[in-house]
């Protein structure tokens, strides 16, 4: 097969603390240099890369896209997927290192890029469209956004942007479509449609590269994978041993998960994650819990400076990536009323998930710290991993497994008539 995409040692390196360089227009430049002659020719020195504070988002990355093929990209927030999917469209250039692309590229990145916000969706997609050269009744066939097709953008929700970008990808019939976590947002009926379009593409021939944190989805729409940590390419593997080297590494699995200075990112403070526990119906950490006793996750942090509309949860998930459910320590208007402006200290957020709620398996648990649509000050996938028992769980007389997620206990009655 011929290799449509081909990546040798692709670095992207940044600079942390620099403020970018202003941009100077014509004039300025001529008054500047007009000003100053010998500083307009002297040859600036500046430091090496090395002598300031640096960053590598990919790290001498290597590899190839056969066309026709669908490839997985998985890895942890930060890790450099987007920063390499972002380089393949073009969109920003790498440090070091080299790519080949023997096609169209379309790309479904970052939710809104390409949009202007003025803008109504229907002006953003006949200007996108135009721009990647689709045809004026090709674009006007599709659009998810329905009555809103004529709001201007910036009023649209997360999954109304998603839906219109995905209108203008998916559609423009790519050689190589480009797909950053596109079941992030949007309903489920949308995500099957998109899953549904990247099935279809995949068909065609063309080549699809997909990020996503779904591993069902990852397995089910590519046959091979490869797996970024800290931007290196560590792994490249048929789908199904790709995702499990992915979820067999980096967590926890004693029950507690804790955090080095080394290990948090600059930008979280004013808050410190110090610990995420699993408790058990006698208090202990555990990495085993029965699935009916009630479970306990508690979340330990700092804050060293005051914080306001502070929300710290989880996201629990399957062993397999798919959501369970969410929850945060101020969902009950009450607590957020009680805890809107968080002083400096030290602070558990813990909650109970009740008896007879979960299914046998392996579950993973995501922490967030953020204020809403204000910031995110700290995240983390997979932080910490468990198991769950269902000794003494309802049906257990019938050795036969229970499809789902949950095992609830529920009271049935029956009647005779």
């Amino acid at each position: 097969m011929t290799a449509i995409i081909r990546v040798e040692h692709l670095s992207k390196r940044y600079r942390i603390g620099l403020a970018p360089e202003k941009y100077q227009t014509l004039s300025e430049n001529i008054t500047r240099t007009m000003g100053a002659p010998l500083r307009a020719i002297r040859r600036v020195q500046t430091p090496a890369p090395e002598a300031l504070d640096t960053i590598y988002a990919l790290n001498d990355v290597s590899f190839d896209v056969q066309q026709g093929q669908v490839l997985g990209i998985i890895g942890r927030n930060g890790a450099g997927k987007s920063t390499l999917l972002k380089i393949l469209s073009r969109i920003t250039e790498p440090t070091e290192g080299e790519i080949w692309i023997n096609g169209r590229v379309g790309s479904l990145l970052e939710v809104g890029t390409g949009f202007h916000p003025e803008l109504t969706g229907r002006e953003n997609i006949f200007l996108n469209g135009a721009i990647l050269g689709m045809k004026r009744g090709e674009i006007a066939r599709f659009s998810e956004v329905g009555q809103f097709i004529d709001t201007p953008v910036k009023r649209y929700s997360s999954g109304m942007y998603l839906r219109l970008a995905f209108a203008v990808a998916a559609h423009l019939e790519p050689e190589i479509l480009v797909v950053d976590e596109v079941l992030a947002v949007g309903d489920a009926e949308f995500q099957r449609k998109c899953l549904g379009k990247m099935s279809d593409v995949a068909q065609q021939g063309r080549t699809v590269l997909f990020v996503s944190h779904n591993m069902s989805a990852i397995l089910r729409l590519t046959q091979e994978s490869i797996v970024i940590q800290k931007g290196k390419l560590v792994k490249r593997a048929p789908s199904p041993e790709a995702v499990d080297f992915y979820l067999s590494a980096g967590h926890s699995s004693d029950g507690e998960r804790t955090w080095g200075s080394d290990e948090i990112p600059l930008d979280a403070a004013p808050f410190r994650p110090v610990a995420l526990r699993i408790r058990g119906a006698n208090g202990k950490v555990v990495e085993t819990v029965r699935s009916t006793d009630p479970i306990v996750f508690e979340f330990e942090y700092e804050l060293t400076s005051p914080v306001t509309g502070l929300r710290v949860g989880i996201y629990l998930n399957t062993g397999r990536g798919e959501a369970v459910f969410t929850s945060f320590d101020t969902d009950d208007p009450l607590m957020f009323e009680r805890y809107t402006n968080r002083n400096p200290g030290h602070y558990i957020s813990r909650c109970i998930v009740p008896p007879d709620t979960l299914n046998s398996g392996r579950y993973s648990l995501n922490v967030n710290a953020s204020s809403y649509r204000i910031r995110r000050y700290f995240a983390e996938e997979q932080a910490l991993e468990f198991n769950v028992d269902i000794t003494g769980a309802p049906g257990m007389h019938w050795p036969e497994p229970r499809p789902g997620v949950t095992r609830p206990r529920l009271e049935w009655k029956i009647e005779t008539h």
